[in-house]
């Protein structure tokens, strides 16, 4: 099973064709459109690694954003006792939502490739990823 390390949002994940992750949100973009990660920074499979210094050139991992959204509200409270002082602040973080669909090497073969899946299909896997998350 083929992988990539890709570099996005400040962030690295390891991501194999198919699988649907949470990224920070990628500025103007719409739903149902392809975007490319061009910053991979190894991929490979069981057997073999390819690694970068810092990244493959070449290399590309194509995905599909499904949604645009924002994380659960997660409140700051800060209180300084016997001073009547607080103060309260909520923040949402905003998120992508893409599904890896085809991850290339450096000389453009196609290493991994999701299969097909129907828009339904997508929206349970997406809830049931989302309900789990929701209870953690």
């Amino acid at each position: 099973m083929s992988y990539a390390v890709i570099q996005t949002g400040g962030k690295q994940y390891k991501v194999s064709a198919g699988e649907i992750i949470k990224i920070e949100k990628l500025p103007d973009s719409n739903p149902d459109t392809n975007i490319e990660f061009k910053e991979i920074l190894a991929y490979g499979d069981d057997k073999n690694i390819e690694l970068g210094d810092p990244t493959v050139n070449g290399a590309k991992v194509e995905a599909e954003l499904l949604k645009n959204s924002k994380e659960r509200t997660v409140l700051i409270f800060k209180k300084r006792r016997r001073k009547n002082s607080r103060r309260k602040n909520g923040h949402r973080q905003q998120f992508s939502l893409i599904r890896i669909n085809k991850i290339f090497s450096k000389d453009g073969k196609v290493l991994s490739e999701a299969e097909k899946m129907k828009k339904k299909e997508i929206a349970v896997k997406e809830a049931k990823k989302e309900k789990i998350e929701a209870s953690k």
